[in-house]
């Protein structure tokens, strides 16, 4: 299923294709698509070039790992995401590679090393949908994360699968049109809540 964006102003074709679906084939992704979006993160822009992410992975023909990547997901998002062949934690450093002092823009770097990675399979036409839903004390515990990184968001990958096989009211959202806010509520000029006299 495409849900192409129906936009305001023209984006590029690989923007406006990404989206976020909960209904994922089995098909098992390739190891070279995979190794290609996490090249993708790889060359993301970060503050230092310090590169503060961490991506742990776990693919569905590895039992035990998918497992456990599954149990860290809250049972709202277990109900999908377990059809997806593979998971994901986005992970962000706290300190700086260099000098040990604190990354106050961790965080923010890790997020778009997982954005290039999104679009990277939208490229390769894989589908990915990233979640807040997950528990971040049980991916630590599981996964041995140390105390200088914390996991930020999980993320399911894999090939588009049919919307029919998702629990109807998952049906019911997946169908419903795209939305965002219009430019003029984030986009602003001169002081806080001035819209911009471009959008």
């Amino acid at each position: 299923m495409e849900k192409p964006a129906i936009t305001d102003h023209e984006i590029h074709p690989l923007i406006a294709q990404r989206w976020s679906p909960r209904a994922f084939d089995s098909k098992l992704v390739e190891t070279e698509k995979l190794a290609q979006l996490f090249e993708a993160a790889r060359w993301a822009s970060s503050c230092f070039n310090d590169q503060p992410w961490t991506f742990i992975v776990a693919t569905k023909d590895d039992k035990v790992n998918y497992q456990k990547m599954l149990d860290c997901l809250v049972p709202a998002n277990v109900v999908w995401a377990q059809a997806a062949p593979v998971l994901g934690l986005v992970v962000a450093q706290k300190t700086f590679k260099h000098n040990g002092k604190p990354n106050a823009w961790g965080e923010y770097d890790a997020g778009q090393a997982a954005a290039t990675l999104v679009l990277q399979a939208t490229a390769l036409n894989l589908v990915a949908h990233q979640m807040g839903g997950f528990d971040a004390a049980t991916a630590i515990a599981t996964f041995n994360i140390p105390e200088t990184a914390r996991p930020v968001a999980a993320i399911a990958i894999g090939y588009a699968g049919e919307t029919k096989n998702l629990p109807s009211d998952l049906q019911e959202r997946e169908n419903a049109p795209r939305e965002r806010h219009p430019l003029s509520s984030f986009v602003f000029t001169g002081a806080w809540g001035n819209s911009a006299p471009f959008v």
